[in-house]
């Protein structure tokens, strides 16, 4: 983990302090689970496609201190939410979608993190591994939270939640998992129990990520490999990731959002799966050839065929990136990653205004070398690259131009100033 500026000593610390005094037993019993949010540079909106995506994770993300508790009992505390979660592992757990029928899609919905459903995760981690057969014994004590003064909307904190609730419990039942098996459970947490329609991306990511390496994942085979940067040292000094907050924490939209969009998907798919005699295929686009999409992409109608061009253009330039990352070529890379932010706008078709001006702000900054929304861009951030010698330029300009823009969005931004400077981040973990 060289390298990686996340957790800190004293973040560990205090964690481990407040998880003691709840259990009434020594700090140094307490475990903690690192899981980090992640970003996606390039392959948006595609996973759920079977398609080819990147990631990684950043120095930011979810933090769970726990002591197994000796017998079946889980008492949760949060550092953002009050009260107290109470259940026990020996208890037959059922699925509570937080989405009604209809609803728009956001795996970071507040309705994931309101009080009365903070502690669904963790229900929802037993859940899964009670769906594979596995008997937990052990409850835990525990304390979660999050990275303070930082709207996580859009980088996957459900996800990270997740797989932090299943690594504890693992851990405290001497349970050994590897990586994609986690993917798996975290994805029976989100899909099944919360009743989410999401991909794998964001689990992948948190769970696979290497400090340093850019994380590639075809969705469709479930097969992934780390793309290292260029050997020199100083290659991961020369640039830092930029979150830009918009202020937003309800989806400024009253569209179906994401659920519609993966249904034209789905639609687009079999339209062209059946002009190409392949109709007996899953109608996913991850099983139709680029050719028989440029052959036949004219029987699309407009939206349909938005939604493919997004699909195949996406899938190119994430493999474009990875070469650009391979080198070194920093540039080439960021182009990339603005062009997938504008496919999303243009094709895709989503996000609300005060993120689409947010992009056009970060398009303009100093030392930006490429920026997209992170999430669906209906509320949250937006991510960029940007030059390290430039970085704290780029967070003033962002932050005087988005409060010209959007003076009462920007008033509710949890940072004093609208963007934060992270860096790349290392895999989940117990430590």
């Amino acid at each position: 983990m060289s390298g990686v500026s996340w957790p800190r000593e004293n973040e560990l610390n205090e964690i481990k302090e407040i998880v003691s005094a709840m259990a009434g037993r020594g700090p140094e019993e307490v475990r903690v689970v690192v899981s980090p949010y992640r970003i996606c540079p390039l392959g948006a909106h595609i996973d759920h496609q079977g398609g080819t995506v990147s990631a990684m994770t950043i120095n930011k993300g979810i933090l769970l201190g726990f002591i197994p508790s000796d017998d079946t009992e889980v008492i949760l505390h949060s550092g953002q939410f009050k009260g107290e979660v109470r259940f026990s592992v020996d208890e037959v757990q059922q699925p509570r979608p937080i989405r009604k029928k209809g609803e728009p899609h956001a795996t970071d919905s507040p309705k994931l993190q309101e009080a009365d459903n903070w502690g669904n995760f963790a229900r929802g981690a037993v859940y899964a591994l009670q769906s594979r057969g596995l008997s937990l014994t052990q409850g835990i004590t525990g304390y979660i939270c999050g990275s303070e003064g930082l709207d996580s909307s859009g980088l996957s904190s459900s996800a990270a939640a997740g797989v932090a609730y299943l690594l504890a419990f693992e851990t405290a039942n001497n349970l050994t998992m590897t990586p994609t098996e986690n993917i798996e459970y975290d994805r029976l947490i989100e899909n099944e129990y919360l009743g989410l329609k999401n991909g794998i991306l964001d689990q992948s990511a948190i769970l696979l990520s290497s400090h340093g390496f850019l994380t590639h994942m075809n969705c469709k085979t479930k097969e992934h490999k780390l793309v290292p940067s260029p050997k020199q040292s100083d290659f991961h000094k020369s640039y830092k990731i930029l979150l830009a907050f918009s202020g937003l924490r309800n989806a400024l939209t009253n569209s179906p959002g994401y659920n519609l969009r993966v249904v034209e998907c789905h639609e687009a798919a079999r339209i062209l799966l059946k002009a190409s005699g392949n109709d007996n295929l899953e109608h996913r686009l991850c099983n139709v050839d680029p050719e028989v999409y440029e052959t036949h992409k004219g029987l699309l109608e407009p939206n349909l065929a938005k939604r493919a061009e997004h699909y195949f253009s996406e899938n190119m330039r994430v493999m474009k990136g990875l070469e650009a990352w391979a080198s070194g070529n920093l540039e080439e890379f960021g182009k990339l990653i603005s062009a997938s932010g504008l496919s999303s706008i243009q094709n895709y078709e989503c996000g609300c205004e005060p993120l689409k001006q947010l992009y056009e702000i970060l398009l303009k900054a100093p030392g930006v070398y490429g920026t997209r929304f992170s999430g669906a861009g209906f509320r949250g951030c937006c991510l960029a690259f940007v030059d390290a010698n430039l970085a704290e330029e780029a967070v003033t300009f962002v932050t005087e131009e988005y409060r010209k823009a959007q003076p009462k969005h920007a008033s509710q931004i949890f940072t004093e100033k609208a963007a934060l400077i992270c860096d790349a981040g290392d895999c989940a973990r117990v430590i």
